[in-house]
């Protein structure tokens, strides 16, 4: 952390004029912050925020490709405006991940978590010991633009409230209905158009297909591969290929809502159906054996190799996956008809409102100065920039309808990898109100709607479970538990694809799983969907 930072706090604290900030009222462990904002010249309205810089410390994570945020002529500009030096600590989400559960332990906090790499359970965890404190307070007094957000959309007030009744964590929204439906199946269609074959249209003529594949080795490698994907994967599982298989829609949670029941997929005899058959594909040669091993960056490079020789894979984007140069060979399959004659589009879980896009610590002094910055980047135009990327570098105003729209990016550069290195994300809304009147979808963005719209929508299944905020009780019962089912679920369901024996061992492994808890799991989930239910 900065020292230069830590002594003025210090000394802020000492300082007259001094206000005082309330962390909690009523919760657990809490005491009286010191707010020294005023110390440096706070404007409760207008820029900049501090007359006199203020320097505070973020940490969290960043993507892969993104630098060090405050080299972003964004974050530049921001301070700019604001007269708030950030000093960032943000770090890839794996490194992350290692270091979090230190920084949380550790008397030396950064003031705010920014994009906060923080589960539901760490925030609910770190809420109660009071390590992050509670925002509904300052955003009351000091976050006018996400006041107005929250007042105008209950649903969001209700997705970052705390079972508690406090807000210890911030927004970040993007409503485009893009994320619920992220496992699309695509197949090679100049090996279709080669071998005769039309584009499948039921699982029965995708296997039949697959088989061609590999029969007649249509990459002329020698290694053709008819189908690759991975298990677990928020892009790139086979749930809709299961739900086609054993009439079951599926997600990478395993935990589905119809009817306003919630439901755990991979105890169902559909979900036995559909593995007993992915095993015979696997035999039959159809199948990656890689599909069970590797992570996106081998996955992603198996699409661009030398010669094709990829059948059909899913992921959210045939050009992410495959290039640029060889997407035209390859299209979405449509939602298949299944064994039992029905076309069964499988919903996520993904939310369209994150919580945890940014959280204020115990340790800072200045929360109020913090909170009016946080506020700026729920400003429409600062929302879209924060996702996106700087207004006359990755976004311009289109002249006809007003709106900001996507410079295209540099030749071979694609415009996910051009997002990641210009903007830094965290707290944000863009809505669904905002996408018609500030800044328009980017292209693939809009082709993607469409394309949701058209082939996914008309057949959901399911409903997604909803973004609901469990209570710290609720994580401890459920914590160990879903740890517990998941790595059974994922080991079983891989041995029982690639070596068989699920007819043999499905009723004992039900029962382990109910021995582990599955059923309390699904309980508490099911009485916190019902709660948020309520309150929505």
């Amino acid at each position: 952390m900065a020292t230069s930072r830590r002594k003025l706090a210090v000394l802020g604290t000492l300082m007259a004029g001094t206000m005082l900030f309330t962390a909690c009222s009523g919760s657990k462990g809490t005491a009286e912050i010191q707010d020294a904002s005023a110390e440096f010249g706070f404007q409760e309205t207008g820029f900049p925020i501090v007359k006199d810089k203020l320097t505070l410390t973020f940490s969290g994570t960043k993507s892969a490709l993104a630098p060090d945020y405050g080299s972003m002529s964004l974050v530049q500009q921001w301070e700019k405006d604001t007269n708030v030096h950030i000093d960032w600590e943000n770090l890839p989400e794996a490194v992350f991940k290692e270091k979090k559960n230190l920084i949380l332990a550790s008397g030396d906090l950064p003031d705010a978590f920014f994009n906060s790499g923080l589960t539901d359970a760490e925030i609910t965890t770190y809420a109660a010991s009071g390590t992050l404190v509670p925002l509904e307070g300052l955003i009351e007094k000091n976050a006018p633009n996400l006041a107005k957000i929250l007042a105008d959309r209950p649903d969001i007030k209700a997705a970052i409230t705390s079972s508690d009744g406090h807000i210890y964590s911030l927004p970040s929204v993007e409503e485009l209905g893009l994320v619920q439906f992220p496992n699309e199946m695509a197949i090679n269609t100049a090996w279709l158009d080669k071998l005769g074959i039309p584009m499948p249209k039921t699982v029965d003529e995708l296997h039949n297909a697959l088989l061609a594949f590999k029969a007649k080795d249509a990459s002329g490698t020698g290694r053709t591969i008819p189908l690759s994907f991975m298990p677990g994967s928020w892009c790139g599982d086979i749930v809709d290929l299961i739900a086609a298989l054993g009439g079951v829609p599926d997600n990478m949670d395993h935990r589905i809502v119809q009817d306003g029941k919630v439901i755990y997929t991979a105890t169902q005899d559909g979900y036995k159906k559909a593995i007993g058959t992915l095993h015979q594909w696997y035999q039959e040669g159809l199948i990656d054996p890689e599909s069970f091993s590797q992570d996106d960056k081998a996955y992603l490079a198996k699409g661009k190799a030398g010669t094709a020789n990829l059948g059909s894979f899913v992921w959210w984007e045939i050009k992410e996956m495959v290039g640029a140069d060889r997407a035209a060979d390859y299209a979405l399959l449509p939602v298949l008809e299944g064994v039992d004659g029905k076309r069964l589009a499988s919903q996520s879980n993904n939310q369209e409102i994150a919580r945890g896009a940014f959280a204020v610590t115990r340790t800072n002094k200045y929360p109020a100065a913090t909170m009016r910055w946080a506020d700026n980047l729920y400003d429409p135009l600062q929302s879209a920039q924060a996702n996106w990327g700087p207004i006359g570098e990755t976004l311009q105003k289109d002249a006809a309808t007003g709106l900001l729209t996507q410079i295209p990016a540099p030749a071979g550069t694609s415009e996910g990898e051009r997002r990641q290195k210009v903007a830094p994300g965290g707290p944000k809304a863009n809505t669904a109100e905002n996408f018609e009147k500030v800044v328009a979808p980017e292209p693939r963005a809009a082709e993607r709607q469409k394309t949701i719209q058209e082939n996914y929508k008309p057949f959901a299944a399911n409903d997604g479970y909803p973004p609901v905020a469990l209570s710290n009780e609720e994580i401890q019962q459920i914590g160990t538990i879903e740890t517990d089912v998941s790595a059974l679920v994922k080991q079983t369901t891989a041995k029982w694809i690639v070596s068989g024996g699920i007819d043999s061992e499905w009723d004992g492994y039900v029962s382990q799983l109910e021995n582990v808890g599955v059923d309390r799991m699904i309980d508490i989930y099911q009485q916190a969907y019902d709660r948020f239910q309520q309150n929505s």
